[in-house]
């Protein structure tokens, strides 16, 4: 008799989820079951149950609740390349900047590149309220290289997020109140599978919400770090290499050499030796009459 019930629940809830993308608000809460606690005994239940199953409810599909509109909700980001004087001194910079504003160092890397050039990249996260003026005081550490901005628009995902859960948690409470009624072991078991499976829904959209909230609320200001070439190159002339290389350089001829002459002293031998041969071979010839 339980499964009736169950059933009639989740046609409340796929009813709040799925309106709520369609009404643009309607009133909240757990749907009248009527006065339960004049049922009789089970000899009644058989046919009276239906009777209190929920009443399928829409979700607002609005934050603030009926009636109430939802700010527009924006996440903002921002890539920075920067010419900088010094990237390690720059990098300390940029994360002081942020948590300065309010916020903090998300990531930091410090490096050479393949030619020997420092390098540096800081991920900055701060509240949205300070992200124009942040940027600015990173702008002001070096030469931009490069600047590019973004807006996501999620309002819409946030509203509908939102009417997630405020219908999955009418579900939970229409499922306590029955469970309230529940004769039986096995009611009892039947409804907890349904209130256990709703509850992970629950969950998982109330992360989906955390995750919006907290890229809204904190812009992401990613900082690219690099130190100018000098002129004529990274390093000055040096006499000591060009000695060195010299030397290493010798020696690498006379390594060849040394391998030449291996390689081609198998030939000379049996050269001299045929040589050699055409030699007493033609003595010979010779001193025939």
């Amino acid at each position: 008799m339980a499964f009736l019930c169950i059933a009639a629940v989740l046609l409340a809830g796929c009813t709040g989820t799925q309106s709520s993308t369609k009404s643009s608000a309607v009133s909240p809460g757990v749907a009248s079951y009527g006065d339960a606690q004049q049922v009789g005994a089970s000899s009644r239940a058989d046919t009276s149950l239906t009777e209190y199953a929920p009443v399928p409810t829409a979700a607002p599909t609005t934050a603030g609740g009926a009636g109430q509109s939802v700010d527009t909700k924006i996440i903002r980001t921002a890539d920075i390349t920067l010419e900088v004087s010094n990237v390690t001194g720059a990098t300390a910079t940029v994360a002081a900047i942020g948590t300065g504003a309010g916020g903090y160092v998300s990531t930091t890397t410090i490096g050479t590149d393949y030619s020997g050039q420092p390098y540096g990249s800081v991920v900055i996260r701060i509240p949205a309220a300070n992200f124009d003026s942040t940027l600015s005081g990173v702008q002001a550490l070096g030469t931009v290289r490069s600047l590019s901005t973004q807006g996501q628009d999620v309002t819409e995902e946030y509203v509908d997020v939102q009417a997630q859960i405020t219908a999955y948690e009418n579900q939970i409470a229409q499922y306590n109140h029955i469970m309230k009624n529940a004769t039986n072991v096995e009611d009892v078991l039947a409804i907890q599978q349904q209130i256990d499976t709703v509850q992970t829904n629950l969950d998982r959209v109330n992360g989906r919400m955390k995750y919006l909230n907290s890229q809204v609320d904190y812009s992401t200001i990613s900082v690219t770090l690099q130190e100018q070439a000098p002129v004529g190159g990274t390093q000055g002339h040096d006499f000591v290499s060009a000695i060195n290389e010299g030397i290493a350089g010798f020696f690498g001829v006379i390594d060849a050499i040394i391998i030449l002459v291996i390689s081609v002293l198998p030939l000379v031998i049996i050269g001299c030796i045929a040589y050699a041969g055409y030699r007493i071979w033609k003595g010979k010839k010779q001193g025939q009459p």
